[in-house]
């Protein structure tokens, strides 16, 4: 797109492996020894022990040629079905397999047979050497892109296979095979280049001397070019100082005409003229101007694609003054020097205004501007049949005779009664009426025939159509000045609204979009969202690819159901490895329908999005608004990758935090214990005979009442495990409540010491869906809690009641209380309160588990628990005591009458 440019992603898809190196043989013509050049020096690079290997040589028949492959190790052809026959290409695979040291791969810019990967032996290359292999291969200077137009004016003969410049800059070694043009045409003559009549043939045309003169001159100077760039390589390397040639920067100016991608070659050779001058491609849009139709915006999308291949960047610009939004880049930008072309308009495109390259020279300051002139060798534009027209729409034609027909019979009506009446007034009402609704042509069309009607019924003579006097023919000037002034008006604000209402529609698409991959909770929302919103603004199907492993799978299309068939994934796979558009109208795998685009984020690659290509215009508006959506979607999907990890990173600390919490409550909580048993079983082991009866029984009781403790401090680790893994099994079951707070009590009965439980439960208790186990468990939990936080001789209620809709469960201690900034902490993990003054300290309260597993159980009952303190006087006048309340959900919500 422009103002885009491929970044290679700090992490890829694929290990990268060093980029093999690239020999080119460059020739100014074939039969000037390429081949045989190459095949000598790779001999000698087998006798000094590589592994040499050809996988394509065209021969052409040359004996000298055959002979310097005997002794090389010759791949087979590939056989490729097409229409029925099988044509021999080279083995893409096969060499991909086999990666030898060194690979030959004759003519660089052979187009592949149908149903190959890529349609260019160059694409080819390409893939070898991103895979690590050395190649050599030879090349002829007419089949640089750049060249193409300066072949043909030549030669006469346009060159269909080439291939982009930035191929050759960027090739390791070039070797130009150099002969003289005398020498070539006797090598011709003598047969070693074509069979007899088809060299005399040759000799005739393309192998004239000037011919060859020129083509030699071509590659000599395009390889002392590549010398002069590689040399300021290794300079700007090394950090040597010296004047760069880098303060040059052109800037091409196309439209959609024919002569977009001349321009884009000719700017691409002043760039090579101009030690690789950076330069780019702009193209202006008019906000009030008409919208281009499918061949003027199919042509700009090609001149883009041509700019990107041969090195340039594509710029969009905008503004109504054309020459004023180029200068003004062209001076953002240190622009040094404009290319614009000159087509055929003749003076008439000058008066109207349409001739920029001579408003562009008049106005341009401190910029060299190059105009380029239509050349006579140029392709024929296509016709369109005169069936292929679109119909002419005849209704603001036919309004614009009505606003006539009316302004003649009000101009009717008001002869007849009045004198000396300026009639012409109500025709120009007529004419202004045509013009504003409907534009400029139906104006002037309203306007002759405002001026033809009222010539014949009002003007002297009457009934005529012959103009009396010089005045009746300023008349007909006035109505055509006001249909032109009001047309071109008219037209301009519609075209500005019309403009308006695309950008607008544009801008809430993409916030629309924005809003919605917002939204998206995870990747597989996110790229369905995707998919759906590029469907919606292509206008064709869309399909978004994920990475699943080492592949990527289909995660999201719109519409629903489509499946892309094996050519399809193949080029999916291929953008997604590679980094690099694909499919339908690319370099790669272009048989498919569909055009893959790799969603490059900001730290890497996360999918592909592939959009029915075939179903939308190149360089439509549509297929822009999908491009732009694809880059939002990008980073939408890196967000969701973002969020779920820092999700899991969230997960992670707390589980460190929970476990850096469980490791400090370990260290004391079971090593007290522990201790405990093991001193008092020690003592009973060593002593047990001399110890007093009173004694031993006190031992055994301190290790039955630590042995209990620890037993009770592992169950509640087992039981938070169990709720922070999400492990806990509810089996909800008709439950009265009652029951499981007798059991609750008896459990803890032994530990109460001189406390004493009472017991408030009403005759008749609705029974709730619940865990029995889970339910006595937690009573339990509070319950001991209530017993470490209250002296000796107080008392803890146990209560329980209910409401409409649930029933409650009271749990009250005479306890100190808890403070109320601690409420709303009190059932955190790992919370406990400082030791009690009314207690001794030799039992302390626990790891702080209790009233947060209670809470867990509770809550995983679809209960409530809740905490309230102070709740009774205390006897020095304060407050103290805390209340415990879980409140149990009914399943049918109890009448009043029945409470």
């Amino acid at each position: 797109m422009p103002e885009t440019e491929a970044e290679t992603p700090a992490t890829s898809a694929v290990p990268r492996r060093k980029r093999g190196r690239l020999k080119v043989f460059l020739g100014m013509s074939p039969g000037v020894g390429k081949t045989y050049e190459m095949l000598r020096a790779a001999r000698r690079r087998k006798a000094e022990g590589l592994d040499v290997v050809v996988g394509v040589v065209e021969t052409h028949g040359r004996k000298e040629t055959m002979s310097l492959l005997r002794g090389l190790d010759v791949m087979p052809r590939a056989p490729i079905d097409h229409r029925g026959r099988s044509l021999m290409e080279f083995d893409l695979d096969g060499a991909l397999a086999r990666r030898p040291g060194l690979l030959l791969v004759d003519e660089y810019a052979h187009s592949n047979a149908p149903g190959s990967r890529h349609p260019k032996r160059w694409q080819d290359v390409e893939e070898l050497r991103d895979a690590g292999v050395d190649v050599w291969t030879t090349l002829n200077i007419q089949h640089l892109e750049s060249l193409s137009d300066v072949i043909l004016r030549i030669t006469g003969v346009r060159q269909r296979e080439t291939v982009p410049d930035s191929l050759l800059t960027d090739a390791d070694d070039i070797e130009v095979v150099d002969i003289t043009p005398e020498d070539l045409r006797a090598r011709l003559a003598e047969g070693k280049v074509y069979v007899p009549e088809t060299a005399r043939v040759a000799s005739e045309n393309f192998f004239k001397l000037e011919n060859l003169t020129a083509l030699r001159e071509l590659a000599l100077r395009r390889a002392a070019q590549t010398v002069d760039d590689q040399l300021l390589f290794h300079l700007r390397e090394r950090g040597v100082s010296g004047p760069w040639a880098a303060g040059e920067r052109i800037l091409v100016l196309v439209g959609g005409d024919a002569m977009s991608a001349s321009l884009v070659r000719t700017g691409r050779r002043m760039s090579d003229m101009m030690m690789d001058a950076p330069w780019s491609v702009a193209h202006v849009e008019r906000p009030s101007g008409s919208r281009s139709d499918a061949r003027s915006a199919g042509r700009l999308s090609e001149a883009f694609k041509l700019a990107e291949q041969l090195g340039g960047r594509p710029v969009t610009l905008s503004g109504d003054d054309v020459v004023r939004t180029v200068l003004d880049h062209a001076h953002r930008n240190n622009v040094t020097q404009i290319v614009i072309g000159k087509t055929r308009g003749g003076r008439l495109a000058e008066w109207t205004g349409r001739a920029l390259a001579t408003e562009l020279l008049r106005k341009a300051q401190g910029v060299a501007v190059h105009v380029v002139t239509e050349g006579d060798g140029s392709a024929p534009e296509p016709t369109i049949r005169p069936g292929l027209r679109p119909g002419l729409d005849w209704r603001p034609y036919s309004a614009g005779a009505g606003f006539v027909g009316a302004a003649t019979g009000v101009a009717l009506l008001l002869d007849t009664r009045f004198e000396r009446v300026d009639l012409g007034v109500i025709y120009l009402a007529a004419v202004v009426a045509a013009g504003v609704l409907n534009g400029l042509r139906p104006a002037l069309v309203a306007a002759t025939l405002a001026f033809l009607t009222y010539n014949f019924l009002f003007l002297q003579p009457r009934y005529s159509f012959l103009i009396g006097s010089p005045t009746d023919f300023l008349t007909l000037l006035l109505f055509w000045a006001v249909a032109l002034g009001t047309g071109a008006l008219a037209g301009r604000v519609r075209e500005q609204a019309r403009a308006a209402q695309r950008r607008a529609a544009a801008v809430s698409a993409l916030l629309a979009a924005s809003q919605t991959l917002s939204a998206a909770q995870d990747r597989a929302t996110t790229a369905l969202s995707l998919a759906e919103q590029a469907s919606a603004a292509a206008g064709a199907g869309a399909v978004v690819l994920l990475p699943d492993g080492d592949d990527i799978v289909l995660t999201a299309a719109s519409p629903e159901g489509v499946v892309l068939g094996a050519d399809a994934m193949a080029a999916a796979r291929w953008a997604w490895t590679h980094g690099e558009v694909t499919g339908h109208g690319t370099g790669t795998l272009p048989q498919t329908r569909w055009r893959f685009q790799p969603l490059q984020g900001v730290r890497g690659r996360a999918g592909v999005a592939g959009i029915d290509a075939s179903a939308v215009a190149a360089g439509s508006d549509e297929e822009r608004l999908a491009l732009a959506l694809l880059d939002q979607g990008a980073v939408a999907l890196e967000r969701a990758d973002l969020a779920g990890q820092a999700l899991e990173s969230e997960t992670l600390r707390r589980a460190d935090r929970f476990r850096a919490a469980l490791m400090n409550s370990v260290s004391h909580d079971l090593r007290t214990p522990l201790s405990t048993v093991l001193g008092s079983a020690t003592t009973l082991i060593d002593y047990g005979a001399t110890l007093k009866p009173e004694v031993r029984d006190d031992l055994l009781l301190s290790i039955r009442e630590e042995a209990e403790r620890l037993s009770r401090y592992v169950g509640d680790l087992l039981d938070m495990t169990r709720l922070e893994g999400g492990g806990l099994n509810v089996r909800t079951d008709w439950t009265d409540v009652r029951d499981a707070l007798n059991a609750a009590a008896d459990r803890v009965s032994r530990r109460l010491g001189r406390r004493r439980i009472t017991r408030d439960f009403p005759p008749q208790l609705s029974m709730v869906e619940a865990d029995p186990g889970l339910l006595e468990q937690a009573v339990v939990n509070i319950l001991e809690n209530a017993i470490a936080y209250s002296p000796d001789g107080t008392t803890i209620e146990l209560a329980a009641y209910e409401d409409r809709g649930s029933v409650v469960i009271s749990i009250e201690d005479e306890g100190r209380g808890i403070p109320t900034a601690e409420l709303e902490r009190v059932f955190d993990k790992f919370r406990r309160m400082e030791d009690s003054t009314d207690r001794a300290p030799d039992r302390v309260q626990g790891a702080g588990l209790g009233l947060a597993i209670a809470k867990g159980f509770v809550e995983a009952m679809r209960g409530r628990i809740a905490a309230a303190s102070p709740i009774h006087d205390g006897p020095d006048g304060g407050k103290r005591g805390t209340r415990i309340l879980i409140s149990l959900p009914k399943s049918i919500a109890t009448h009043p009458d029945l409470l």
